[in-house]
């Protein structure tokens, strides 16, 4: 079974040419090694994917070529215990990281309507 299929089977990708784009960006690893979105895959191989911050690393338990319900689609792969505690770390990480929502005016990005008014008040314009 092609690779980009399977993982849009199991629902890693909402389509699957996003999964291609994955596989050719190189944020998908079969085996520990790069490969091509048509690249056949067996039960037992090894993904490692990669999405944004978070890495998940899946042994290959069934092959299915439809996109089932959810529960299905978990029962296509098993996570590994070391991916499972890595992604908790790094969730917990960029959750302690993230900027609380209640910064000051000003800190948040682009000026709004009104912090655009006081600063043109302040300038005396």
């Amino acid at each position: 079974m092609r690779i980009d299929k399977w993982l849009w089977a199991a629902r890693f990708f909402k389509t699957r040419s996003q999964a291609s784009d994955a596989i050719a960006g190189g944020h998908i690893r079969l085996n520990g090694e790069r490969s091509k979105a048509g690249k056949v895959i067996r039960v037992g191989d090894t993904l490692t994917i990669a999405r944004g911050k978070l890495t998940y690393e899946v042994v290959v338990r069934a092959l299915d070529d439809r996109r089932g319900p959810a529960t299905e689609a978990q029962a296509l792969y098993a996570e590994t215990a070391d991916s499972v505690r890595e992604r908790e770390r790094m969730i917990a990480f960029l959750k302690a990281t993230a900027l609380p929502d209640n910064r000051p005016p000003g800190a948040r990005g682009r000026p709004s309507k009104r912090d655009r008014r006081q600063i043109d008040q302040l300038r005396g314009r």
